[in-house]
């Protein structure tokens, strides 16, 4: 293994990523009650140029006024792109006025390396002019050909970056895929169009220390083909999936959570290696297959995972 290794910044459970309108209260006040892990309320594409304004200050409301750590959720807001007038007061009244609430802050359409630099000067200034204790993080949006032809530069440059997540939406669009759909397949394609750059994106992720996630599945009538599409994810090593609609929440969970065999299985792995390492052996068999120190690693993955659910779990 190289020498170089980047630890994961910060680990959050993620499995899933409830979408919220910062414009409808009442669907703000519902996401609260939840069981999604997180929640990101949003300034930016759910909200129409007219709204945006109102959406700000409905956020700034929710994020003062809710208590959502003791609902159990990790609360995030996506503020508008750097290319329009939007972004900047979104992040100066949200941070001087609710950042002691804010977890992390999504950040659209990221290109480069210094458009996440230039959203985190701001947030550092203000972090020390208003003396908030807590640091927020960021996540990086990557839905454009820009965004990842440069992925592995945004992972790896210094930062609060936490997290990657795959909008597939605008990166259809972007790259003019032939199809209308936000998530789903292309029956003329012969596979999965989006296995290379999600494949990419983890890859990134995982060499530079940050959670990825997968973006929306748009037909919410649909939860087979949502369930599908977690599963495609979560084999990657995709930590969890935006649910744009309520009935998605229970879906992510279900698929991002390791299975009560997954978890004894992997303790049993622990266990059976640790025997072999008494006798100086570094590999064993375990139900008629070899594992060894690799297993170890994938026995741990799952571990960490249920042990987050569980402490989730318990403080709900």
């Amino acid at each position: 293994m190289s020498y170089t290794l980047y630890p994961v910044r910060k680990q959050r459970l993620q499995r899933s990523y409830l979408a919220v309108p910062g414009s409808n209260p009442t669907m703000i006040d519902r996401a609260l009650k939840s069981a999604a892990d997180y929640v990101f309320l949003d300034c930016e594409d759910a909200v129409a140029p007219p709204d945006k304004e109102q959406a700000r200050k409905n956020i700034i409301q929710a994020l003062n006024d809710l208590d959502w750590k003791a609902a159990g959720k990790t609360v995030s807001v996506r503020i508008n792109g750097l290319d329009t007038h939007y972004m900047y007061r979104d992040v100066v009244d949200i941070m001087e006025q609710a950042g002691a609430k804010l977890d992390t802050i999504l950040i659209p359409k990221v290109g480069v390396p210094a458009d996440v630099y230039t959203v985190e000067c701001i947030v550092s200034q203000i972090e020390v002019a208003k003396g908030l204790k807590n640091k927020v993080g960021t996540e990086a949006l990557i839905e454009t050909p820009l965004g990842m032809a440069n992925v592995e530069a945004v992972a790896a440059a210094p930062s609060r970056l936490e997290s990657m997540h795959f909008g597939v939406a605008d990166y259809a669009a972007f790259n003019k895929a032939r199809t209308v759909v936000i998530g789903g397949l292309n029956p003329d394609y012969p596979g999965d169009q989006w296995h290379f750059a999600l494949s990419r994106m983890t890859v990134a992720c995982r060499a530079y220390g940050l959670r990825p996630i997968d973006g929306p599945f748009g037909d919410f009538s649909d939860p087979a083909g949502y369930t599908a599409a977690a599963k495609r994810a979560a084999a990657l090593g995709i930590e969890g999936k935006w649910a744009i609609h309520p009935s998605q929440i229970e879906l992510a969970n279900a698929v991002f959570s390791p299975l009560p065999a997954e978890i004894e299985r992997a303790k049993r792995i622990l266990v059976a290696l640790k025997e072999a390492e008494a006798q100086g052996k570094g590999a064993a068999s375990l139900d008629g297959k070899m594992i060894d120190a690799a297993s170890e690693k994938m026995a741990n993955n799952v571990l960490v995972v249920a042990e987050a659910i569980a402490k989730a779990s318990g403080g709900k």
